[in-house]
Formats: C-alpha cells, sequence, structure tokens
C-alpha cells in the first residue's frame, strides 16, 4: 500500500496555520496590554502627518521633551490593520506574525530533527513564548528575529560566508521594534564561532567577512527615519535601570511554581547529559546569553524559545539524533499535492477567520477600560489627572494627556521610580508631593492600589467615582503654591 507523506512545506505550513488560529481564536488574550491602544494611536498619527514624531505630545509630565517611535514601522502597520478590520485587525496581524515565525523555525530546523521533532520543538516555542504574544510591535519583530539569527547560525554550521542577503532584514526590524539591537549585538558570538571552526589559515579572511557583515548590519539599522538616531533611542530603554526590575515584562522569570519555563530549562540540562552533546566555547557563551536574558527578563522568553533550539540544531544532527530518512522519504511527495495542499490549507485559514470575524467582537479587558471613571472625569473638567499606569494606553487613545503611560524610555528611571514608590507606598506625604508638584487635579488609579485608598484620607481630595475597574478622586482645594509647577500640558 502506498502511503502519500506530506512534503515539508505542507508540514510547516499546517502548523504555521494552527498556530494562527488558535491565537486568532483566543484573540482577546492577545488586547490585554494597554499599550496597544497608544501604539494603534502613534501609527495612525504617523498615517495622518506623513512624519515621525520626535517629541512628546501626549502627557503633560513630558509634553515637548524629545522623543521618538522606533517601532514606527509597526504602529503604522497596527493602525492601518485596526482602521479596517476593528481589533479584529491587531489580532489577525500579530497572530500572522506568530505563525510567520513558527514557519521560518520549522524551515531553518528541518535537515536537523524529523517530522514529530521538529513540530513539538515548535509547539514548545508557542508555549513558551506565550506570555509575551501580545498585539505590540515586538511580536509583528518575531519572525524577522528568527530569519535573521537562524541565517547565521545556518552559515557559520555550514561553513560559509555570513549572508549578505540578511542585511534588509535587519533594515526591516529596524523600523519595526528597538529589540533590533539583540541582532546585531548577536553577531558577535556567532562570528567568534565561526572564526573557532575554521582552519589557522583562513581565520583572517573568517574575521575580515564577519567585521564587514557587522558593520553592514550596523548601517543597515540606521536605514530608518531617524537614521542613527535609532541607536539612542533603542539604548535609553536599557538604560532605565532599577525600572527594569519592576515592570512586569522586565522581571525576571518567577520559580515559585512548577511552569513551561522551569520544565523546558530542566529538559534542556537533562537531554544534554543524556545525549552528551558537544558544543564549542563560542556555542556555549551564545546559549547562556539567551539563558541569562530569559532568567533577567520575562520578554525575553520567546529570543529564549526560538533561538536556543536553532543553536544546538545542528550539533544534535552531528550526535546522530535527527532521523535522516524520514526526511528522504518526506520529499518523495508529490509537488503537485503538496501545491494543492497549501492552497487548501491558507483558503480554509482565511474562510475561518472571516466567519469568526463575523460573529465575535474583540476587546480590550475591561481592567484596561477605565471608561465609565474618564467619563465622570471630564463632566468633572479634570485637565491634569494622575493615572495609574496600566491606564496610560487608555487615555492616550481618549486624547488625554498622561502623568506617565508605557513609554519608560521617556520619562526616565528617576521619574518613574519616584511615581512607582508613591502610587505603591502608604505615606500620605509622599504621594501629596507628587500631586502638588505637578497641579495635579484628578486621579485614576485602580481600587487596590494603595495610593488610591490614600487619597481618601487626603485633606483636599474626595473620592468622585469608583468601580471595579478604575477609583477616581478630584481636588476640592487649590495645590500648594509652594510646590514647583510641573511642564504645562500640550
Amino acid at each position: 500500500m502506498t502511503i502519500v507523506r506530506m512534503t515539508p512545506g505542507l508540514l510547516h505550513l499546517c502548523v504555521g496555520a494552527g498556530a494562527y488560529l488558535l491565537l486568532f481564536l483566543i484573540g482577546d488574550r492577545l488586547l490585554q496590554d494597554s499599550d496597544t491602544y497608544w501604539h494603534i494611536r502613534i501609527g495612525q498619527w504617523i498615517i495622518d502627518h506623513a512624519a515621525v514624531p520626535y517629541s512628546d505630545f501626549y502627557s503633560f509630565t513630558r509634553a515637548g521633551s524629545p522623543w521618538m517611535s522606533n517601532a514606527w514601522l509597526s504602529q503604522v502597520l497596527y493602525a492601518t490593520a485596526y482602521a479596517h478590520a476593528g481589533w479584529a485587525g491587531p489580532v489577525a496581524l500579530a497572530s500572522l506574525a506568530t505563525a510567520a515565525a513558527h514557519v521560518i523555525f520549522l524551515n531553518l530546523i528541518e535537515s536537523c530533527f524529523e517530522p514529530v521533532r521538529r513540530v513539538l520543538l515548535a509547539l514548545l516555542a508557542l508555549v513558551l513564548s506565550s506570555p509575551h504574544l501580545l498585539a505590540r510591535p515586538h511580536v509583528l519583530a518575531l519572525p524577522l528575529m528568527v530569519a535573521w539569527v537562524g541565517g547565521m547560525i545556518r552559515a557559520v554550521d555550514r561553513r560559509t560566508r555570513p549572508c549578505w542577503r540578511l542585511l534588509p532584514l535587519m533594515a526591516v526590524w529596524a523600523n519595526l521594534h528597538g529589540g533590533f539591537v539583540l541582532g546585531l549585538a548577536l553577531i558577535a558570538p556567532i562570528a567568534l564561532e565561526a572564526l573557532w571552526q575554521s582552519p589557522a589559515g583562513q581565520r583572517f579572511v573568517v574575521a575580515r567577512q564577519w567585521s564587514l557583515f557587522a558593520i553592514a548590519a550596523l548601517i543597515a539599522s540606521c536605514c530608518t527615519p531617524y537614521l542613527y538616531d535609532t541607536l539612542i533611542a533603542a539604548a535609553k530603554i536599557m538604560d532605565l535601570g532599577q525600572v527594569l526590575t519592576v515592570v512586569s515584562e522586565w522581571r525576571p522569570a518567577d520559580f515559585s511554581t512548577f511552569g513551561p519555563f522551569e520544565a523546558a530549562l530542566l529538559a534542556l540540562i537533562g537531554l544534554a547529559f543524556h545525549r552528551g552533546v558537544v558544543l564549542s566555547f563560542p556555542r556555549i557563551a551564545l546559549l547562556l546569553l539567551l539563558t541569562h536574558m530569559a532568567l533577567s527578563h520575562i520578554r525575553s522568553l520567546e529570543a529564549f524559545a526560538f533561538l536556543v533550539p536553532l543553536a544546538m540544531a545542528w550539533p544534535f544532527r552531528d550526535q546522530a539524533l535527527a532521523s535522516t530518512s524520514a526526511d528522504a522519504v518526506e520529499t518523495r511527495a508529490s509537488s503537485l499535492v503538496s501545491a494543492l495542499g497549501m492552497l487548501a490549507v491558507i483558503g480554509a485559514t482565511l474562510a475561518s477567520t472571516l466567519v469568526y470575524i463575523a460573529h465575535h467582537d474583540f476587546g480590550f479587558v475591561m481592567t484596561h477600560t477605565p471608561a465609565a471613571a474618564l467619563d465622570a472625569l471630564r463632566q468633572h473638567q479634570a485637565k491634569r489627572i494622575f493615572n495609574d499606569y496600566q491606564f496610560g494606553g487608555f487615555l492616550i487613545a481618549n486624547e488625554v494627556p498622561t502623568f506617565i503611560d508605557g513609554r519608560a524610555e521617556l520619562y526616565g528611571e528617576s521619574f518613574t521610580m519616584n511615581y512607582l514608590r508613591a502610587i505603591d507606598g502608604r505615606s500620605l506625604d509622599q504621594i501629596a508631593a507628587l500631586l502638588d508638584e505637578f497641579h495635579v487635579d484628578a486621579t485614576l488609579l485602580v481600587p487596590d492600589r494603595p495610593a488610591a485608598q490614600l487619597l481618601d484620607h487626603l485633606a483636599g481630595w474626595t473620592r468622585l467615582y469608583a468601580d471595579d475597574t478604575a477609583v477616581a478622586h478630584v481636588r476640592t482645594r487649590p495645590a500648594k503654591t509652594d510646590a514647583a509647577p510641573g511642564p504645562d500640558p500640550r
């Protein structure tokens, strides 16, 4: 009996379609971060003005301060998707980018693992990266990260020169998200691996090839509207100091309960010991770097999930862990059957998307949309609102100047930490001083925030509105005159 098998291309497309549909069907999960609001708002501003921003015009605490959007292209894409399909547009876009990352990932490890193991690795990558899969710019950059790093690793594993066709990927990545600096940083350990594997007589040539590639990549990363300032804007994010330890996505991994990340780490260590995988020192350094990043910041989990398997794929193949015969059987499938199968998968995925959109309204979770509280403040004619961090995006979307929002690089370490200490502290003097300093006339905080409780007992303030989403207070007497005035709103 003849058995028709999938070609690798059809298999990988099926996995990608599955990842897309899964994320799309739970699309409300991708709308759990209010930063999506301000990304779309800025994207629409860029479209309307045919320009990119160079200063802040959304807050009253930093109005006019220099600020550059290092994710302007992602913001334009999200704004366009939202304009044409409502919230279903950004959800579909983020889901499609994640699916593309999986397809690229599978194609890169095709020659190293048999089909079942490839699918399992793709599933593991999806599970590990799921906490940070949101309708935000970093997700649109995910397939570029996988292709860029995977392409460099493939060049080293195959003992070839770095592929200059990767450079356009870096240029696009730099316009999509500030995470492109990771791609630049990883050139060094990967180039060191290439140098390590080269015969002594060829090391000068290899060093020159990778040095030129690194310089070209640096130039490509500056192919944005901001030119070389793109690098400066991206560096500001890493200069936030203590902020990186308190903002949720920058916090270190939590091992207080057993989770997928811990399971993956233990499995990786156990498998390495069991199989006796031998790695070069540069490759070990690369894996340790990716592991350290994932342990240090939750937002680095997707880099660990996709890049660690890419870095270990070829060594595992050399240890005879992959089945070469399985791939040989796969390639015998008819190309016509495969093409028809791909068209069927694409058609079914598109049809499922349209049917689901027709019967489901995507929307943000209520904890990020304090609409009723904001209406009450507007009726009270509040102008300078001291808002909760997670409400910043919602306020920007509603054209309300913010005290603070998700653009932490704009506000800086000192301002952000003073703000966080005030709202989570238990000192009336501390919160009162901050409100007076910036002449705040209203507050909008989550109900369980300590500052929201303190305001009930702060002289000169009264509670205006409260529900399960937000608590609003308003000032009943002027701020202290000895407080230094904050910057004027727009």
